[in-house]
């Protein structure tokens, strides 16, 4: 049996990796994919807590952030091609949609 601790830092791991390239990719699409990185973290955190405690609840919580996140993957695609057809760029500094 695996031990939680080595889930809990796996999951510590995945979301540094997270945070570091949200604040330091300038693409929005990496900046995208970060959040996803961090989302799965914190889901892989509940899943080990749900394990050690013999509970469902944190998975039923894991399918219900799973679910939010297919939903905000799919608009939020939908805006990253909204804003490339918009500007012909994906990079974060260049995009500034105040201005005409």
């Amino acid at each position: 049996m695996v031990p939680t601790s080595y889930y809990l830092v796996l999951s510590a791991i995945l979301f540094s990796i997270g945070v570091a390239a949200f604040l330091v990719k300038r693409n929005i699409i990496t900046v995208f994919m970060s959040i996803e990185l961090m989302l799965n973290a914190v889901n892989l955190t509940f899943v080990a807590f749900s394990r050690q405690w013999h509970q469902v609840s944190g998975q039923i919580f894991v399918f219900f952030v799973m679910v939010v996140a297919a939903a905000e993957a799919a608009v939020g695609l939908a805006i990253i091609i909204a804003v490339f057809r918009a500007r012909n760029t994906l990079n974060v500094d260049q995009i500034d949609l105040m201005k005409l």
